[in-house]
């Protein structure tokens, strides 16, 4: 079902010129082997309508599986030749493989999608359409999120709200990778120069009229997620720290008022020993100061330490990921 965000869009489904547009589909994988083929068959069956007037790329980008995922993929072209596939020299996460599938997609329009079909293949004729109506950036919103546990939809939506009550930029809540990019927007991207990547809020950053599908996620078809909490907890920081400086910030002002409030405290304490004399020191309220300031001066160098990190990451300029082969499929 197609949605607006806001701005006006044309729902139809005319190419913009008499030349038959190219769609890039950005697919990164890590240990899929029992996904592809299934993938595969069903997104062509879904784009099927639209192949008169559009190609179709699948770009998939193995992200150092350990398992037959390059093989799968390799013995798809027989049946796919349109499949891309660009091996990365070992796991860089699916930040980097999203990057890599940017960087190395032909299409004038790219969209990333999971291989495990939780990115149902039939909202792309939706998107599609929206961006032939003139959207450069197509996102696509989980209506529902009823297969996920209750966990992980908590401490989504935990996530999405810290995170665009601290960003400067904030990214639509409900909305992941999954999402079509114009020709236009992809260049922006690939123009952007820094390691620590959090695309989502990239992709919200670089701006562009926007339009929106909503669609329901289903469950996944075979095989295992990869994303542990741990793994989530870890791009949720990146997420945070790599948007925004506001924690830097927050800290600030925390400490201008902690400062305020020791010294309204100590001048407390000296005009009370002027007129009254001096008390038995008490350790309880001794031991209390120690521990609040010395726990809040532990949790402030903590985020200083996430940014220097950040910075150190930066200042030495690797490269976010590596290629180890790449394999041009053909246009079709």
């Amino acid at each position: 079902m197609a949605g607006s965000t806001g701005k006006t869009v044309l729902d139809h489904q005319e190419p913009l010129t008499g030349v038959k547009q190219l769609v890039s589909l950005i697919i990164p994988v890590f240990n899929e082997e029992d996904s592809i083929r299934l993938f595969l068959e069903q997104t062509s069956n879904a784009l099927a309508p639209l192949r008169d007037d559009l190609d179709v790329e699948y770009l998939f980008v193995n992200d150092g599986s350990r398992d037959a995922t390059e093989r799968t993929i390799m013995a798809c072209r027989d049946d796919w030749p349109e499949v891309s596939l660009v091996n990365l020299s070992r796991n860089f996460g699916k930040e980097a493989a999203l990057s890599a599938g940017l960087n190395h997609a032909r299409g004038d329009a790219a969209i990333p999608i999971d291989v495990d079909l939780q990115d149902p293949p039939d909202v792309i004729v939706d998107m599609i359409a929206c961006w032939r109506g003139g959207a450069k950036v197509v996102n696509a919103r989980r209506a529902r999120r009823d297969t996920d546990t209750w966990a992980k939809r908590t401490s989504a939506g935990l996530f999405y709200r810290l995170f665009n009550a601290l960003a400067e930029y904030p990214i639509p809540n409900g909305v992941g990778d999954f999402r079509l990019l114009d020709r236009e927007v992809v260049d922006a991207i690939c123009a952007l120069g820094e390691r620590s990547r959090f695309n989502k809020a990239i992709f919200s950053w670089v701006g562009f009229e926007t339009a929106e599908v909503e669609y329901d996620r289903p469950s996944r078809v075979a095989g295992e997620t990869q994303w542990s909490y741990w793994k989530l907890w870890k791009l949720a920081l990146d997420g945070i720290f790599a948007a925004s400086t506001t924690p830097l910030r927050i800290w600030t002002y925390v400490g201008l008022t902690m400062a305020f409030a020791s010294l309204m405290y100590s001048l407390f304490l000296f005009t009370r020993t002027l007129f009254f004399g001096v008390d038995t020191p008490g350790y309880a309220s001794t031991a209390i100061l120690i521990l609040t300031f010395g726990g809040m001066n532990m949790f402030a160098l903590g985020i200083i330490g996430e940014y220097v990190g950040r910075i150190y990451t930066e200042v030495r300029q690797r490269p976010l990921y590596i290629v180890r082969s790449f394999v041009q499929g053909q246009e079709g």
